[in-house]
């Protein structure tokens, strides 16, 4: 179980005179444990396509080494060493930035000497107290399983839940009280993608985050996805597409609204979609009469596995697909992964998400008694 996707959790926070000035950044780091002189030290980033890049390489003296450069914007780098394990998350900014760490545990590195590294470093403190609460709870969890103990199973289960809980508060309440912290971006780029929060929450945030952190790289594209995302919200109205439909024929949603529609973005391939399928086939048979609609887009590559997937599951509803993937459709809906859904009223407007199981049901009986 983990929380947290910003790098690996540090502990320790060592306060560090800022008296010197610098132009550009000066990044000093010193390793204790026994490291050759002439051992490389990588300073790396992530680039657009999410894999980490080296952007410099420095080498130890006497356990010592020193980065120097200048950047613009404040930006999350990596530091990794030669044969070691692991690495130390340092957010690179003009100024003189100190890294302490031994060479059997980076994850027990200290980073400081400038803000974003002392908001990085307090928002790793606590962090770090969460996931050890986590890996006690594992523990318990392995003994109490291996004793078939399940009240004390389900009990560690109501206690992760809680710590879950939690962990997605302390986030928000974080970004919301450091808004000039690159840390609070990059949160809120991951409770994005995650969902942890109603969107018109997350857009709140977004807007409280300083003018610098909004504008940046990172911020910007967040923008756009935000933007993106309002478009689909609950209580927006459902973009209009056409589609081919199994047959040739183009269709198009509001062609085939009714008095509550069901928007799904499924595949042949994809497993949890075909888990679904016979749920929404019960949802169905048991609403239809009463004006329920369903259009299924699909996502699949080739079109003899879609229509394949439609006879064997039984799907008697509406189905559409340009056999593009995550195509022209899956981007108007900021569809990312799949299964997606969304339920539509007689009007076309998003009144929920991402449905399923026994809340699929209950909810579509709720707006079609």
């Amino acid at each position: 179980m983990r929380f947290f996707g910003v790098g690996l959790v540090l502990i320790g926070i060592i306060l560090s005179s800022c008296a010197t000035e610098v132009d550009g950044y000066l990044l000093e780091g010193e390793f204790t444990g026994e490291l050759e002189d002439g051992t490389a030290v990588y300073l790396k980033a992530m680039n657009e396509q999410n894999r980490l890049v080296e952007v410099d390489t420095a080498y130890l003296e006497a356990g010592t080494f020193q980065f120097e450069g200048k950047t613009e914007i404040p930006e999350l780098h990596y530091l990794f060493v030669d044969q070691i394990r692991g690495n130390i998350p340092v957010v690179l900014e003009d100024g003189k930035i100190e890294v302490n760490a031994q060479k059997d545990s980076l994850a027990f590195a200290s980073v400081s000497g400038t803000q974003q590294n002392e908001y990085f470093q307090n928002y790793l403190l606590h962090s770090r107290e969460i996931s050890l609460k986590v890996a006690s709870i594992q523990r318990d969890a392995s003994t109490a399983t291996a004793t078939r103990d399940t009240a004390v199973v389900n009990s560690l289960r109501d206690e992760y839940i809680e710590l879950q809980n939690e962990a997605r508060a302390y986030e928000v309440d974080f970004i919301k009280g450091q808004p000039n912290a690159l840390i609070s971006l990059l949160l809120l780029e991951r409770v994005n993608a995650t969902k942890t929060i109603p969107e018109t929450e997350i857009m709140e945030l977004f807007n409280s985050l300083s003018p610098e952190l909004q504008n940046s790289a990172i911020g910007s594209k967040l923008k756009v996805a935000l933007e993106r995302g309002a478009k689909v919200a609950i209580g927006a109205i459902a973009p209009n597409f056409s589609a081919p439909t199994p047959g040739g024929q183009q269709l198009s949603l509001n062609e085939v609204l009714g008095k509550v529609t069901i928007l799904d973005f499924w595949a042949a391939w994809c497993k949890p979609c075909r888990a679904e399928n016979p749920n929404l086939v019960k949802v169905y048979e048991a609403h239809k009469d009463k004006g329920l609609s369903i259009i299924g887009v699909s996502l699949d590559r080739k079109a003899e596995d879609w229509i394949k997937a439609i006879e064997v599951d039984n799907l008697s509803w509406h189905q559409v697909s340009n056999v593009r993937y995550f195509d022209e459709i899956a981007a108007l809906y900021n569809v990312r992964a799949i299964p997606a859904s969304f339920i539509l009223d007689e009007n076309g407007v998003i009144v929920a998400k991402n449905l399923r199981g026994a809340a699929l049901g209950e909810k579509i009986s709720e707006l079609l008694p």
